[in-house]
Parts: structure tokens; C-alpha cells; sequence
């Protein structure tokens, strides 16, 4: 159950409170247990919920099979549009989905933030591997991307499964279609969401090669997609690299200088 425009957050016992009767009003809607529920809000924080609206909300919501557009808009704060993708998925004559939808647009850094991602699929699978792939999509995508380098709470990244396309089960040994399937709908929702993110007119995308360590080259990226001055360069269509170059500079990684190139 998700709703949009408050954040549910710093508001104590109301908030937990609040949190917990959407649960239980979505479980009873559903004929499901409330620990079975998965709560989110985004929006302003330090605001109490709605709850009439909340209450009227779960009543009137029903189960659509075009409903997904309208999910993704209704989940928008500062997002000038919505962010959604579907991948259909062959392997071997077994055909199943991923399907995804985010919101942003901002406190995005230096995971995830204030950012909602919600994925499903019909696959059936493993849940040990579900688990699995979804840390590592989520490692490489939602966990490298920054806007404004601030953070924020009341962030997540669901992927549920209902094993409804009957193939043979993925796990461990066989799922490598289905992790470049999922890091595929993450990468898209992750560039998507910085993209769009508030006040932003260019998409910055940065690779680090000869890296000692894969950590190290991550910690490259982030300390120069973050970085205030290469932002301003590249806003303003000035090619002045050694900003660039300052940035991986004070990224704290093992540098040597005279092998550098940008």
C-alpha cells in the first residue's frame, strides 16, 4: 500500500500507528495477513497522515489490468513524469515479465533516498535468489546515482514474484536471464529518476576503467557524479575536466597520475 504527498516520517507513535492501520485496513481489503502488507509513503515529512483520505483510498482501490500507468502516476511528488518499463523475458521457450515503476525526484544520494521502486514479475522463482538479484541490480543502478547529494528517509525497493508463468523454477544455476532482465528495468528506472530529477537539464554518466578494485571504481563514480563543481561545468556547456580530475583527486582511491586519462 503506498500513498503519495506525505512522508509519514519524524511524526513518533501517530506515524507507526498510521503505518500499521494501513496495513491492516489493506490486509482486510485483500483477505491477506496485515504482516503480509508492505507499507510505503513519500512525500513531506513531519506532516500526520490523512487518514480519512487514507481509509476512502484502501475502500475504493480496486485490482485493474491497465491499472499500472494510472499506479505509476498516482505515486508522483516533484516528478514531471512518470517513470515505468516492462521486459519480456524467452529462455528456452519459457516466457515470463519484469515489470517496474519509480518515482524520485530528489534527496536522491547516496542510496536510493527519498526515491519509491516497485517491481513484479511472473516468474517463478527462487526466493533466496529473488532476494539475491535484487541486491545486486540494485547495487549497480539505484545505489550509484545522485541529484543533489542530500539524502533523505522513507525510501525502498520492492520486487515481488507470483510464479504464475509456470517455467521451470530460476535459482542460482540458471537465473542469469533473468538478473540482465532485472538489471535492465533498475538501470532504466535509475537513469530515469535521475534524469528527471528536480531542476535538472542533463543526464551525467560516468565510467572509471583500470580500477584496482571494483569498490574503488565505484567509489570514483559517486565521488564525481556528486561533485557540485563537475555539475556546474556540465551545466553550463564548459569543458573544464580538471574539475573532473580534482573530483577523483579527493575520491580517497589509489591514483597514478601519469596514467590518467579523461
Amino acid at each position: 500500500m503506498v500513498n503519495s504527498g506525505c512522508a509519514n516520517a519524524c511524526l513518533g507513535e501517530q506515524g507507526i500507528a498510521a503505518a500499521s492501520e494501513m496495513a491492516s485496513l489493506t490486509a482486510r481489503k485483500l483477505a491477506i495477513k496485515a504482516e503480509d502488507v508492505l507499507v510505503a509513503s513519500t512525500g513531506i515529512t513531519g506532516i500526520p497522515l490523512p487518514m480519512d483520505r487514507i481509509r476512502y483510498g484502501i475502500k475504493e482501490t480496486e485490482l485493474k489490468e491497465d491499472g499500472g500507468h494510472d499506479f505509476t502516476k498516482a505515486i508522483m511528488t516533484t516528478d514531471t513524469r512518470p517513470k515505468e518499463i516492462a521486459v519480456r523475458v524467452d529462455v528456452e521457450g519459457s516466457k515470463f515479465t519484469i515489470a517496474g515503476v519509480a518515482k524520485g525526484a530528489g534527496m536522491i544520494h547516496p542510496n536510493l533516498a527519498t526515491m519509491l521502486c516497485f517491481i513484479a514479475t511472473d516468474a517463478l522463482i527462487n526466493a533466496g535468489f529473488l532476494q539475491s538479484s535484487l541486491q545486486d541490480a540494485v547495487d549497480t543502478s539505484f545505489n550509484m546515482i545522485s541529484i543533489d547529494g542530500d539524502t533523505s528517509p522513507s525510501d525502498c525497493a520492492f520486487l515481488l514474484a507470483n510464479g504464475l508463468a509456470g517455467n521451470k523454477i530460476i535459482s542460482f544455476g540458471n537465473g542469469g536471464a533473468f538478473q540482465e532482465a532485472l538489471d535492465e528495468v533498475c538501470t532504466y528506472l535509475a537513469k530515469s529518476i535521475t534524469r528527471d530529477g528536480e531542476g535538472a537539464t542533463k543526464l551525467i554518466e560516468v565510467t572509471v576503467e583500470g580500477a584496482i578494485k571494483q569498490a574503488e571504481a565505484r567509489q570514483a563514480v559517486r565521488t564525481i557524479v556528486s561533485s557540485p563543481l563537475v555539475k556546474a561545468a556540465i551545466h553550463g556547456n564548459d569543458p573544464n575536466w580538471g574539475r573532473i580530475v580534482a573530483a577523483l583527486g579527493r575520491s580517497g582511491i589509489e591514483l597514478i597520475e601519469g596514467k590518467l586519462d579523461v
